[in-house]
């Protein structure tokens, strides 16, 4: 028979070696706890990094998107001023066909330029200038250009290959200009620092976009307003067109 007793229970002494007492559990614990507190710190202030990294990121976009959107608003402004000028070169091929037709009419009988003799001259009109002679981009382009442009420094200091990167010196920026209340932060020194840089970078994209969208706006109004310089154009082109084969006709029959 067995040398052990009937009560004898075989998991009793895992319970015992697992057993471990008060005094030693609560100083494990304290350990555990004051490594896992410095652990969600160093990862509450690595997230704040990255998070402050990111928006920077972002804030550098939407300067580079800003600077091309400027870019291209001053390409549109050149193309006004070239379909400006090219209406006022058809009107004045428009005037001058007129002055040809006329000397034709003379040339072509003795009656046409006896009547062209003794008629008055037409006052020679001024080919339609639709405005004045320099083209001017509407006014809300104009004011988002300039609003934007004065954002170009902001774009090279942030731009990746062109800024120094000084992480104290812009925190001490983001202490200077935030527009969040100093208690509303930490009082860590460092994560102060992440969150002001954050709400700052916040703050200046809100702007940027509020910038982005009046030069949307600016560009939609003037790329309407060629539309309908184009409009115009084109009938004075075919007008002119049937113009320039009549005279030609003309011409082949004296």
């Amino acid at each position: 028979m067995s040398g052990l007793p009937r009560s004898y229970n075989p998991f009793a002494e895992e319970e015992e070696d697992e057993a471990v007492s008060p005094w030693s559990a609560s100083g494990g614990g304290e350990a555990e706890g004051a490594s896992r507190q410095r652990y969600l710190q160093q990862e509450v202030l690595r997230r704040s990094a990255a998070t402050a990294d990111s928006t920077t990121r972002s804030l550098s976009l939407l300067y580079e998107s800003e600077r091309i959107g400027v870019a291209a608003s001053e390409e549109l402004v050149r193309q006004g001023e070239a379909l400006k000028r090219t209406e006022q070169m058809v009107d004045k091929m428009d005037q001058d066909l007129k002055t040809s037709q006329r000397h034709i009419n003379s040339i072509k009988s003795v009656w046409g330029g006896l009547v062209n003799y003794f008629k008055a001259k037409p006052p020679e009109s001024k080919p339609e200038q639709n405005g004045t002679s320099d083209y001017y981009a509407n006014s809300r382009l104009k004011e988002a250009m300039m609003s934007s442009k004065e954002q170009e420094s902001k774009y090279q200091e942030s731009h990746p290959n062109l800024r120094k990167l000084d992480i104290d010196n812009d925190f001490s920026k983001a202490d200077s200009v935030s527009s969040v209340p100093r208690d509303s932060y930490p009082k860590n020194q460092h994560l102060r620092a992440y969150h002001q840089k954050i709400d700052n970078n916040l703050d200046e994209m809100s702007s940027g976009l509020s910038r982005l969208k009046n030069l949307a706006l600016g560009l939609q109004t003037e790329i309407d307003e060629q539309d309908d310089m184009l409009d115009r154009l084109t009938k004075k082109v075919e007008t002119l067109d049937v113009n320039i084969k009549s005279t030609d006709k003309k011409v082949r029959q004296l």
